[in-house]
């Protein structure tokens, strides 16, 4: 058992038997005892007062070790690694198959990826923070410009109203002979 002690942290490290207490339940619950039999051994051995199991964490390829040749078969004993931070204590296996130690290199690695992705586009999301009042002047500008250009056309509009009634006001009048139907239509109202 080898031992480090720091503030409000304890690691110890124990190679836990788990055959003796196995080998008494039937076949189609082994695995399932061993992994009560690793809880109960570190609520005994990492001092916990109450002997309350929840307070045990296993950590997720701990339990695959575990259950890694299935319910009927699981390992004698196996080493860990006990992590006791207050009153909950995490543990994580210090031994483990070469096939789980594969996954677990798999998914760091992924995890890793992801991180850096996450700080990749947090630094983008800060430039772009830093740029957007740049971007934000400038489309101001460019919406000032088009409201301006807009007022332009409506004034010059305007003018050419007025110009084409001054026009039409100094020219005379011509006879504009109305269709049948309209002067009936005129004459009985």
């Amino acid at each position: 058992m080898a031992e480090t002690k720091t503030e409000n942290k304890i690691e110890r490290e124990y190679i836990i038997p788990l055959r003796r207490r196995w080998k008494i339940v039937p076949r189609y619950q082994k695995t399932n005892k061993a992994v009560k039999t690793v809880k109960e051994f570190l609520v005994r051995h990492m001092k916990i007062r109450d002997r309350d199991l929840n307070k045990i964490k296993i950590d997720k390829y701990l339990n695959e070790t575990l259950w890694h040749r299935g319910i009927k078969n699981p390992p004698a004993k196996i080493k860990v690694l006990a992590i006791k931070e207050g009153e909950i204590v995490r543990v994580t296996a210090v031994e483990m198959p070469q096939n789980i130690k594969f996954k677990k290199l798999r998914e760091e690695k992924v995890t890793g990826i992801a991180k850096k992705i996450a700080e990749k586009r947090k630094e983008e999301k800060k430039a772009e923070e830093v740029e957007a009042p740049k971007i934000e002047r400038e489309t101001n500008e460019k919406k000032e410009e088009e409201r301006e250009n807009k007022a332009a056309v409506v004034e010059a509009g305007r003018e050419m109203e007025k110009a084409a009634a001054k026009q039409m006001k100094h020219q005379p009048k011509q006879d504009i002979k109305k269709p049948k139907h309209q002067v009936r239509m005129a004459l009985e109202k």
